[in-house]
């Protein structure tokens, strides 16, 4: 029996994986789909909007709702998690953190991404002792943010379980890039045939390569990204920068780029996007219970995660069929990248097969990128230790690594507020 568990199953994203399931039902002979939530209102909300869509659609599979953690990952094949600890009100408080003391306030990096982190890993940790005891043998498939970290700590503190870290965001890069060589270049290319190539940490990543059935596009995707970018009045880089690098900046690195445009857009808060979503998924929510509805709404990309159900079921397939198929995930790299910590968990192109997730041999970033992932990594390494132990040493030393951090003067406040609106989540700091 092919068994899928999903914690987070509340999640607005969850409608779009379901779909994705059922569009590989007969590749991917699912047969139980757990939705597990401790939201019980968003839970039955959500799973009765999947249960509605998997009737008119003919559903191969069962869909199991539970609240209950550990008999949703009993006997698992695969555990997918997508949880938000604290939820979106915790999300909002991240990110007016960052606003209040002058920096970046966002999900993933700098101050509001640490908190979130701190509040995740023992979560995290929690669901892959479940797994040890009730599903050894499960590969767990984490899009929890930030996924680039939740991922190291489970390679580091939780080797025994096997685990995978997923972002959409290559898959996005990707799908642009193909449709603007489709519509300018007149050529009918299909996504399967591409490659991308890319290095770094999770929403910190470079892409310098694309191939086409093998065959080397890059020469031809640069110039085509420059002339997009100069006909916009905002690009997400600029140009120079480009031509400089020879590559594709993840977008997520403006936040590094262009630190003070970013604060100035801030300052013009709310809407943060934590507000924005919010709202989304109030509206999501209404029409998710639409008594006639059967598919999902438009408004579902608003929400952001676009391709995310092509990402994850195609990880499972790849898995399941032994595909070995090339995605690019978060792994522990192993010595893929020479000169690089081996035990580094790295997102970069992998080959998945049945034997599991395998990082193909990728060439060092250059120096002007490498000692951005250093600083990030060393960052990372000190929250997980903080979110562990509780140690505040290890916290103050995770801000004082990262280059959107504080000053060193400010560290302590603003460590001391991060930690007090989070007082809730972090007993570890409070025993």
């Amino acid at each position: 029996m092919l068994k899928v568990a999903v914690i987070g199953g509340g999640s607005t994203y969850t409608p779009e994986l379901f779909q994705g399931f059922l569009q590989r039902q007969d590749e991917f002979p699912l047969d139980e789909l757990w939705l597990m939530d401790t939201d019980r209102k968003r839970l039955k909300i959500v799973g009765n909007f999947v249960k509605k869509i998997a009737k008119a659609h003919g559903a191969h599979f069962k869909i199991v709702l539970s609240t209950k953690q550990r008999s949703a990952i009993k006997n698992a094949d695969y555990v997918i998690t997508q949880i938000r600890v604290g939820k979106m009100e915790a999300r909002h408080r991240d990110e007016y953190l960052g606003k209040r003391h002058g920096l970046i306030g966002q999900e993933t990096t700098g101050v509001g991404g640490m908190a979130c982190a701190l509040r995740t890993v023992p979560v995290i940790f929690d669901i892959a002792r479940d797994i040890q005891k009730v599903a050894p043998e499960a590969l767990l498939v984490n899009f929890t943010n930030p996924a680039g970290l939740v991922t190291e700590a489970l390679a580091r503190y939780a080797p025994e379980i096997q685990s995978v870290g997923v972002c959409n965001v290559a898959i996005n890069v990707k799908m642009e890039i193909v449709n603007y060589l489709n519509e300018h270049l007149n050529n009918s290319i299909k996504p399967d045939e591409v490659q991308v190539d890319c290095l770094g940490l999770n929403h910190l990543t470079w892409f310098y390569g694309l191939k086409i059935n093998g065959q080397d596009y890059w020469p031809q995707v640069i110039p085509a990204i420059i002339s997009k970018f100069s006909t916009e009045d905002d690009p997400l880089f600029d140009i120079q920068t480009i031509k400089s690098l020879n590559m594709l900046p993840n977008y997520y690195l403006q936040n590094y780029y262009y630190t003070d445009k970013l604060l100035k857009a801030q300052e013009r808060w709310p809407p943060s996007r934590a507000e924005e979503v919010a709202a989304i998924e109030v509206n999501l929510m209404k029409q998710f219970q639409e008594k006639d509805r059967v598919d999902l709404p438009e408004d579902m990309m608003k929400r952001g995660g676009a391709h995310y159900s092509t990402v994850a079921t195609q990880l499972l397939n790849a898995h399941f069929n032994d595909l070995h198929q090339n995605q690019v995930l978060n792994v522990r790299h192993n010595g893929a990248v020479t000169g690089w910590d081996k035990d580094w968990v790295l997102e970069l192109p992998c080959e998945v097969s049945a034997s599991g997730v395998k990082p193909y041999p990728t060439k060092p970033l250059p120096p002007v990128c490498e000692g951005l992932v250093s600083q990030v990594k060393a960052y990372e390494l000190l929250t997980i230790e903080a979110a562990i132990k509780g140690d505040y040493d290890a916290a103050y030393q995770a801000l004082l690594a990262h280059p959107l951090g504080p000053a060193a003067d400010r560290i302590q406040e603003v460590l001391d507020d991060m930690l007090e609106i989070n007082r809730d989540y972090l007993p570890q700091f409070f025993r």
